[in-house]
């Protein structure tokens, strides 16, 4: 049978045990945070800031100002000085081409074969060109492909007319224009009418267009853009005054 001191007793103890316990309790929280962080950190490393661990890494920032996206290779390279040219097929060679008007700056044999057809095709009569191109393998070709035995017969076949005044009258046309030296320093190096033959039609300036359509009509040079090129008749001679050709075509 339990006396009063016995209660007294234990009532004075509980103030006691509550204290001990909440401060064990105390004790076991603390040691389990601490134990939680230890597992987070990696052994050997400096504990992180606070700041670090809460927000996500960031990528290094870029060097010497750039702002880390990859740039397009450059219109125009600077070592080499040569534009590049995005279009495909384009040719990263290509020259402007030179238009010569003044006749003088071409030799003489190719002056003087040159008033030659201009005199011919200006009399109407096509028979006068006869001597002017020449036989068997130097005889001017007037056809794309298998050569002809009777350049004037041909000439006035592809003419509107029977007697072949078209022709003349686009011979005149086409010789009257500006034109080109190419093949410098090769066998094919040759003087040619019109200078378009070797140009870009789609860079033509306004009166370079006019003259154009002086020769040809304006379907015409659509169709050409869209084929890519002039594909009309053209004069080519040779410096040592030989008339190679006169033909229509690509």
């Amino acid at each position: 049978m339990r006396t009063g001191k016995d209660i007294s007793s234990r009532i004075s103890l509980a103030p006691v045990l509550l204290a001990i316990g909440l401060a064990a309790g105390s004790m076991l929280s603390a040691s389990s945070a601490y134990a939680l962080s230890e597992l987070q950190k990696i052994p050997g490393q400096p504990d992180a800031p606070a700041t670090a661990q809460q927000s996500p890494q960031q990528p290094a920032p870029p060097q010497n100002g750039s702002s880390g996206i990859p740039q397009p290779d450059p219109l125009v390279n600077k070592e080499s000085g040569q534009s590049v040219d995005k279009t495909p097929g384009a040719s990263d060679d290509s020259k402007p081409v030179e238009v010569i008007y003044d006749i003088s700056k071409a030799p003489e044999p190719v002056r003087k074969m040159r008033e030659q057809i201009v005199e011919a095709a200006a009399s109407g009569d096509l028979e006068r060109l006869r001597p002017l191109m020449g036989t068997g393998a130097d005889q001017t070709q007037v056809t794309v492909g298998e050569p002809t035995d009777d350049p004037i017969g041909t000439l006035k076949d592809l003419s509107g007319d029977p007697d072949g005044d078209e022709i003349l009258a686009i011979m005149l046309d086409i010789i009257s224009t500006g034109f080109v030296h190419v093949g410098q320093g090769t066998p094919e190096e040759m003087y040619v009418w019109p200078y378009f033959a070797e140009k870009d039609l789609k860079s033509l300036t306004p009166p370079e267009r006019v003259e154009l359509l002086r020769i040809v009509t304006a379907g015409d040079l659509a169709d050409m853009q869209e084929f890519g090129g002039y594909n009309f008749y053209r004069v080519g001679i040779a410096p040592d005054g030989k008339w190679k050709f006169f033909t229509a075509g690509d």
